[in-house]
């Protein structure tokens, strides 16, 4: 059976190319998607890949791949500075979790720099637009025994 990752996407990331280019530049979710789509075959891992406007969607999402898949990539996006029930979900899951963000949240306003998730994760990810996607699921893979 092949090995799975699950990239979770958190409210707002739908409006990719959309939105604040200068900040998450002009690349959509689909292309990202995509990417990480022809990455996952050349490393040998099935994905899925799911985008939410909802906190306890995003908590069930990882609840069920906490069940099926072999690693999460997440990026929680606001969901990161706020949410104390995606930190909960995270640890309450037993595979390893890469947090990934497309700006450096460090660079920006205050409120950014505080994540709930990065406690409960492997590591941490930013600032390196969607290239940090690919970047995760090198760290992710890497981690996850054949």
């Amino acid at each position: 059976m092949a090995k799975q990752i699950h990239i979770l996407n958190g409210p707002n990331l739908n409006l990719l190319g959309e939105r604040e280019g200068s900040i998450y530049g002009h690349v959509t979710l689909a292309d990202i998607e995509q990417n990480c789509q022809e990455e996952c075959a050349r490393l040998g891992f099935e994905l899925e890949f799911a985008q939410t406007n909802h906190e306890g969607d995003l908590v069930e999402l990882i609840q069920n791949a906490g069940k099926t898949a072999d690693g999460i990539i997440i990026n929680p996006a606001a969901y990161t500075h706020t949410s104390v029930a995606i930190h909960d979900a995270i640890r309450a899951i037993n595979i390893p979790v890469v947090e990934v963000h497309l700006s450096n949240i460090f660079a920006r306003e205050s409120f950014r720099h505080h994540s709930y998730v990065s406690p409960v994760a492997l590591g941490t990810i930013c600032g390196f637009g969607p290239a940090g996607y690919i970047l995760a699921l090198g760290a992710l893979t890497s981690h996850i025994p054949e």
